[in-house]
C-alpha cells in the first residue's frame, strides 16, 4: 500500500482490521469506549468502527484524553526501533567495560531473559555477544600496538585475563604475531607491486601466506596508502618470481572464468570469513541484494553486517562482492567504485550469455 493511502479515514479503518503494520507511524486509533489508543497492527480485540478515532500521532490521542494501550505501547518507539536501541545499549556497554560482561549481565542490562537477547543480539549484529566482544578486545590490542605500546600491557589492558587466552586468537585476527604488528608488520614479509589491468592499475600485496590483498585503482599514490593503512610495513617487491604470480593474478582479473589457483591469506573475523566464503559461492553472471547473502549465511537480520563485510574485502575479484546488489537491482556503493562494479557485471553477463 502506497503512503498516501492512510490519510482518509476508510483507508485508516482498513489498515486496521488488516493489523497493518506498515500503518504504524503514520496515525493511531482511539476507542472512546475504553480510552484507550493503539497502533495501527495491535493485536488487540478489533473495536466496532463507530467507536473509533483517528488521530495522526500518540501526542494527538494524549491530548484528547486517551490512555496509550500497554500491548502495543504506541506512545513509544517501534518494536524494531526498540530492539535495535536496546542491543545499541548493549554494544556501548561492551565498548566502555574493561573487562568481558556475561551473557546474564548484558541481558539483565537489556531487561531480557538470556535467550532472548542472545537470540535479538544475533539478528541484529550478526555476531553472538561472546563474538563482538572478541572482535573489541582484538581492536584494542590493535589500536594499542600501533601506538607503539607493549604488547603485555596492550593485552591486559584490552580485558584478557591471560596472555594465553589472546595469543589462541591472534593469528587469525592479526595475521602475524602480536609484536610483527606493533612493529607494523615487519616481519610478516608483505611485498607489493602494481600492475595495469583492465580495472585500471592494481597493487598486488602478498605475505608468507599468500596473495593478502588485490586493490584496483588510479593512481600509485592512493593505492600504495591504502596498502599501508592495512599493512603498515609492506615493502615494494623486487622478487621475479612474485612478478610472474602477479601475472597470474591480472590474467584472472582480466578474465575470471577459471578457478582461482593460489594460495590466499584472508584475514578478518569469523563473521566476515563467513560472508567472504558464501560471496566466493555466487556464480559469475550471477548477483544476490545483500538480504539473501543474510539469508545464504543464516543470518536474515544481519543484512548491514553483512554490507559492512562487504565493504571490508580486500582481494578485488577474487572474492566477488561486486555480485552483491540492493534489493531492487541497483549498483549499492563498491569500495573500488560503482563504475567498476557495473563494468565486471556487464563482461560477466556477456560471458554467461555467449556460453
Amino acid at each position: 500500500m502506497k503512503r498516501e493511502d492512510f490519510t482518509s479515514e476508510q483507508a485508516r479503518w482498513q489498515a486496521v482490521e488488516r493489523r497493518d503494520a506498515q500503518a504504524d507511524e503514520r496515525f493511531v486509533f482511539a476507542v472512546v469506549t475504553t480510552g484507550i489508543f493503539c497502533r495501527p497492527s495491535c493485536r488487540a480485540r478489533r473495536p466496532l468502527r463507530a467507536n473509533v478515532r483517528f488521530y495522526p500521532d500518540a501526542a494527538g490521542a494524549l491530548a484528547a484524553g486517551f490512555r496509550p494501550c500497554k500491548r502495543c505501547q504506541p506512545d513509544k518507539a517501534p518494536p524494531e526501533q526498540q530492539k535495535a536501541m536496546r542491543i545499541a545499549a548493549a554494544c556501548r556497554l561492551m565498548a566502555s567495560s574493561d573487562a568481558p560482561l556475561t551473557l546474564a549481565e548484558l541481558a539483565q542490562n537489556a531487561a531480557m531473559s538470556p535467550y532472548h537477547f542472545h537470540r535479538q543480539f544475533k539478528a541484529v549484529t550478526g555476531l553472538t555477544p561472546k563474538a563482538w566482544q572478541q572482535a573489541l578486545r582484538v581492536q584494542k590490542v590493535r589500536n594499542a600496538l600501533r601506538k607503539e605500546e607493549k604488547v603485555t600491557d596492550a593485552l591486559y589492558a584490552a580485558g584478557y585475563a591471560c596472555g594465553s587466552a589472546f595469543y589462541r586468537e591472534a593469528d587469525a585476527a592479526l595475521g602475524m604475531t602480536p609484536r610483527q604488528y606493533g612493529r607494523g608488520g615487519e616481519s610478516a614479509s608483505v611485498v607489493w607491486t602494481l600492475a595495469p589491468c583492465q580495472l585500471g592499475l592494481c597493487l598486488v600485496a602478498q605475505s608468507e601466506r599468500g596473495v593478502c590483498a588485490i586493490l584496483p585503482g588510479e593512481s600509485r599514490e592512493a593505492l600504495e596508502a591504502e596498502l599501508l593503512a592495512l599493512f603498515p610495513g609492506a615493502q615494494p617487491s623486487q622478487d621475479a618470481a612474485f612478478d610472474e604470480r602477479v601475472a597470474q593474478v591480472i590474467a584472472f582479473l582480466d578474465a575470471p572464468q577459471g578457478k582461482w589457483a593460489l594460495p590466499l591469506d584472508i584475514r578478518g573475523t569469523a563473521f566476515q570469513q563467513q560472508v567472504w566464503q558464501a560471496l566466493r559461492d555466487i556464480p559469475a553472471g550471477s548477483t544476490l541484494s545483500y538480504s539473501e547473502l543474510a539469508r545464504k549465511i543464516g543470518k536474515p537480520g544481519a543484512v548491514r553486517a553483512v554490507a559492512s563485510a562487504c565493504a571490508a574485502n580486500k582481494l578485488a575479484v577474487v572474492i566477488p562482492c561486486h555480485r552483491v546488489v540492493r534489493g531492487d537491482g541497483a549498483l549499492a556503493g563498491y569500495r573500488w567504485g560503482v563504475a567498476r562494479k557495473a563494468a565486471l557485471l556487464a563482461r560477466e553477463a556477456k560471458v554467461k550469455k555467449e556460453k
